[in-house]
C-alpha cells in the first residue's frame, strides 16, 4: 500500500504526514510513505485545497489535517 501525503510543504501538511506514521505504525500496516509537493501533479489528482491523503493515487480526503484515528479507518477501508 502506498500512503501519499499531497502538499508543499506548510505546517499542516507536516503535521498529516506525522499523523499518518503514526497511523500506519499503530495500525500495523505494511504501507510506505510518499511525499507529494509539485503542484502540478496535486493538481493532477484532482485536489485544490492541501493537505491531502491519497491511498494508492486515490484521493481520500483533501484541505484539512486528519485525526491519527481518521486515518487508521482510512487504511483499513474505510471512506
Amino acid at each position: 500500500m502506498k500512503v501519499q501525503i499531497l502538499g508543499t510543504g506548510c505546517p499542516n501538511c507536516k503535521l498529516l504526514e506525522q499523523r499518518a506514521r503514526e497511523a500506519i505504525a499503530e495500525a500495523g500496516i505494511d504501507a510506505e510513505i510518499e511525499k507529494i509537493t509539485d503542484i502540478d501533479t496535486i493538481m493532477e489528482m484532482g485536489v485544490m485545497m492541501t493537505p491531502a491523503l491519497a491511498i494508492d493515487g486515490e484521493v481520500k480526503r483533501a484541505g484539512k489535517v486528519l485525526a491519527k484515528s481518521q486515518i487508521i479507518d482510512i487504511l483499513k477501508g474505510g471512506n
